[in-house]
């Protein structure tokens, strides 16, 4: 069978490529497009297992990637529900400090976000329980520009715009190689072989698979951490109102067991990080072999490892006890008891890491003649995906 053609090939149905597919089209109005996604519906993964939270830029370096496109992501999203009629709130949240040594990472926090744009106030207790009367801290900080929304409804809206815009979307179309030639690039796939100018790999939790794939070089491989919540019984919702984080630990990258109210009133606790033992492993017993033995042949997993031993092993306890996940989020709320949680969902992140065991904090794109990979896209990403999507776009064209 012949090859379909394209002049852009994006692969990856989640946030991220679909924001990219929609930049390229309004950077490449005439160029013919196609996604390729190889789940039977879009987002399914890490867009669709999202926290939900409209980040404001608070946390990122002044002057790098992620603090510019987080910031700018966050205004082009809203402007894209007010568009689409896609419910959210801006809700603002509260960032709490219950130890007299986190007011001075307080204040760090505040100082990147002033300088990010990000309007903040720092509050006494007694204000920050006007906002949240269940809390217990010494200070805090309020983000007026925290939100929250479903992120796959936002996903599936950017599909329903890249189809009105006469793009192709592949659905259940998994990439089994990837041939770059002086003309251009051609993947075999389950669904046959597609032939394009160029192609932007998005694909997520197997973005560097993908790369490597197409022969590109990487210092980076993705180990995937599950991020396992619990949720507030419906009785005990009314303990808090909006969105509540700890001062995150500057020597460990995750913001740590967090309160969040969703849209339907809803309240998500936590998530606490663990390694996944699968890419796309969401629960507990999830395992596959490939990925495992991918992660535990790795120095640099072995390497952040040794770095982080005492927060590894306080994560793990923490997702197999349940008391001790519920005195993590009772340092903040005192009132919460073990019965006042039960189980809710998880997510798994796709982190780089590099063989030295160093995160890769930043967004991370790999560029080939033909082709770009996005190897790390954290948190922010589907807050500021419009955003990268654009600037991924405008990438490709310079390096036409």
């Amino acid at each position: 069978m012949r090859a379909r053609g394209y002049d852009w090939l994006v692969v990856g149905g989640g946030i991220v490529g679909l924001a990219t597919a929609l930049a390229l089209q309004e950077r490449f109005p005439e160029a013919r497009l196609a996604l390729l996604e190889k789940e039977p519906g879009l987002a399914g993964h890490q867009t669709g297992h999202n926290s939900g939270v409209l980040h404001s830029g608070l946390y990122y370096r002044p002057g790098s990637l992620k603090a510019r496109l987080c910031t700018e992501g966050n205004s082009r999203m809203l402007e894209f529900c007010r568009e689409e009629e896609i419910p959210h709130s801006v809700c603002g949240k509260l960032v709490v400090a219950t130890k007299p040594d986190e007011i001075p990472r307080l204040e760090e926090l505040a100082r990147r976000g002033l300088a990010n744009g990000v309007p903040v106030r720092r509050l006494a207790a007694a204000e920050a329980r006007e906002f949240e009367p269940g809390i217990r801290c010494l200070e805090a900080l309020h983000v007026a520009s925290t939100g929250v929304v479903d992120f796959q409804v936002v996903a599936e809206a950017m599909g329903r715009r890249l189809v009105a815009r006469r793009a192709d979307i592949h659905l259940q179309t998994r990439v089994l190689g990837i041939r770059l030639d002086g003309e251009g690039v051609q993947v075999s796939t389950t669904q046959g072989d597609f032939r394009a100018a160029r192609m932007l790999n998005c694909a997520g939790l197997f973005s560097d698979r993908l790369a490597r794939a197409a022969g590109a070089r990487l210092e980076a491989r993705i180990v995937p951490f599950r991020g396992e919540y619990h949720e507030l019984i419906h009785e005990r919702r009314h303990l808090v109102r909006g969105l509540v984080y700890p001062v995150p630990d500057p020597e460990f990258p995750f913001l740590g067991v967090h309160f969040t109210r969703m849209l339907d009133g809803s309240v998500h606790v936590g998530p606490n990080a663990v390694l996944a033992l699968k890419r796309e492993g969401y629960r507990r017993a999830d395992f596959n072999l490939r990925d495992t033995l991918e992660t535990l042949l790795y120095p640099g997993f072995w390497r952040l490892a040794a770095r982080h031993a005492a927060e590894g092993l306080r994560e793990m306890a923490r997702s197999a006890f349940k008391p001790l996940f519920v005195a993590s989020a009772r340092r903040m709320l005192p009132a919460l008891g073990s019965g006042d949680l039960v189980r809710a969902g998880a997510g798994v992140r796709a982190q780089a890491l590099t063989a030295y065991g160093t995160l890769v904090d930043d967004f991370l794109v790999v560029h080939q003649d033909r082709a770009m990979h996005v190897c790390n896209a954290p948190s922010p990403a589907a807050t500021a995906s419009l955003s990268i999507g654009r600037w991924l776009a405008e990438e490709a064209a310079s390096r036409q």
